[in-house]
């Protein structure tokens, strides 16, 4: 048997942006392991641990005995505490451990990939704390959307933008597009009948409306909206920094082009992020 053809293109875009973090961290001097990224309190050095540490769990493997410190402001939850152990185990590692360690896991993860053989709903343990179960075709998707999410990461720490049209990236836009009916019809408030058109330009461009139907309830289309009640323009790195929580909407509002009603707006920009 040979992998299902519904979860190739997930596999094939978390190795494009997996290697592409590799090829990225390699030549990396031990102080550039240091920086900053837009992921709170997380480094290069962070990001990487994460990624190594969650493709580790995907393969089955025992999370790591260890407490974390207790003066980590940016901890606030059980979700983030979950996640800081894989991080915080490996902050004393060298530049030398870390390429390695990550190489033997792209190695690794890539051979399990290879020979999966289950199909596209085959119920799987989830890892990152929320004790579930994810079909295999969704936790790929979402695998391939969280390497490519830090990949973007680590490129703006590193000055090296690149990639923002790559495989993964079209499952990223795919994947944040799902989330758009609730944003705007929920959690945004918006009112029934309105409809606000998303138009980003960029290396991936894409025109969307999100209308709300008379029971409030939203759904998305590709479709032109005559009138439409907000049109919210931005680039594809904007829209997905905005949506992946890594920068405030007030701090990106030079980037972004506002038409309609403010109140709304304001609104659909206040929720549009939706991962921690």
């Amino acid at each position: 048997m040979t992998v299902h053809p519904n979860l190739q293109p997930a596999i094939d875009a978390w190795t494009h942006s997996i290697e592409a973090i590799n090829d990225l961290v390699k030549p990396l001097a031990e102080s550039d392991w240091n920086r900053a990224t837009e992921c709170p309190g997380w480094s290069v050095r962070d990001v990487v641990s994460h990624v190594i540490g969650v493709e580790t769990e995907m393969m089955g493997e025992p999370r790591p005995i260890h407490s974390l410190p207790r003066d980590l402001y940016h901890v606030t939850d059980e979700f983030s505490r979950y996640n800081e152990v894989q991080v915080d185990v490996r902050r004393c590692h060298t530049a030398l451990e870390m390429t390695s360690e990550l190489e033997l896991v792209i190695i690794r993860r890539s051979r399990q990939l290879r020979n999966e053989t289950r199909g596209p709903q085959t119920a799987i343990r989830w890892p990152l704390g929320s004790g579930n179960e994810q079909p295999l075709e969704r936790a790929l998707t979402v695998r391939a959307f969280d390497v490519w999410t830090h990949e973007q990461d680590l490129r703006r720490a590193l000055g090296m933008p690149g990639n923002l049209d790559s495989p993964a990236a079209a499952i990223c836009r795919d994947f944040l597009l799902g989330a758009l009916p609730k944003v705007v019809a929920k959690d945004a408030g918006a009112p029934p009948g309105s409809a606000v058109v998303f138009d980003v330009h960029g290396p991936l461009e894409f025109l969307r409306t999100v209308r709300v139907d008379a029971q409030g309830r939203g759904s998305i289309d590709s479709s032109v909206s005559l009138g439409p009640t907000v049109t919210l323009g931005m680039d594809w790195e904007t829209y997905a920094r905005l949506a992946c929580g890594r920068v405030q909407p007030e701090a990106a509002l030079g980037r972004i082009k506002v038409e309609g009603e403010p109140e709304l707006a304001d609104a659909v920009l206040r929720e549009f992020a939706i991962t921690p």
